[in-house]
């Protein structure tokens, strides 16, 4: 593994955040991995002391927990965690999709309908194994299309939770799947119908949160996966 550089600037917690983001991104790091911030600082040839401001932000934001006698790891995402994920997602990205619906210009739904229809080609391309970044691409858009800041801004914070339990879910699914459910999102927003694309979201995220935990083998049992607490 190449040794990333960083400026010689105050801002280098920053970088090195967005390294360690990266090295979970990309399974180079693991839930439940240890980080251990001498060999760290070691190996990017820089002092502890933004390894440690690192540590600290990262365990702010819930993707790295400090255990006694242990040190800092990678957060573990248990059925609970990921039901919380789930669930405020539900919530946000369906207002969002709302006014998303009502804010966009016809413009901007054709460009995310002609992004999807790319999605779709890939079907055939065997050098494409997931299609977990563009399925996250066409809901950050959603987003973005909403053009509320305080919503963004609060969907942002939990965004690499969210990058994260993708990447888990994302390696177990098919693209024929991705695909398909996540036409019906471009569907919804070629509608123009609030109530109708809020509800398609919101059903897109619930049936997301089943699909992860009967692949991940968790514990479908409890009142936290009926539909009446979703909906």
């Amino acid at each position: 593994m190449n040794k990333p550089v960083f400026p010689p600037r105050q801002s280098i917690s920053e970088d090195l955040i967005l390294y360690i983001k990266q090295q979970i991104a990309s399974g180079q790091l693991n839930p439940g991995d240890r980080i251990v911030e001498t060999k760290l600082a070691q190996e990017l040839g820089i002092s502890q002391t933004p390894v440690r401001e690192a540590i600290r932000r990262l365990q702010g934001e819930g993707i790295i927990t400090v255990v006694p006698n242990k040190g800092p790891m990678v957060c573990t995402l248990d059925k609970k965690d990921v039901f919380e994920i789930y669930s405020i997602r539900s919530m946000l990205e369906g207002l969002a999709i709302r006014l998303a619906v009502q804010n966009a210009s016809d413009e901007e739904i054709e460009e995310i309908e002609r992004f999807y229809n790319k999605m779709k080609d890939k079907l055939m391309d065997e050098s494409v194994e997931y299609l977990i970044d563009d399925s996250l691409h066409i809901h950050e858009t959603i987003m973005i299309l909403s053009r509320h800041s305080r919503l963004i801004a609060t969907y942002q914070s939990i965004s690499f939770q969210i990058l994260l339990v993708n990447r888990m879910l994302g390696t177990k699914k098919t693209k024929q799947n991705e695909v398909l459910q996540h036409g019906e999102l471009i569907e919804a927003l070629k509608r123009r119908e609030p109530d109708e694309a809020e509800l398609t979201m919101r059903k897109h995220i619930y049936r997301s949160y089943r699909d992860f935990v009967e692949l991940n083998g968790l514990d479908a049992e409890g009142d936290e996966l009926e539909e009446k607490n979703w909906f």
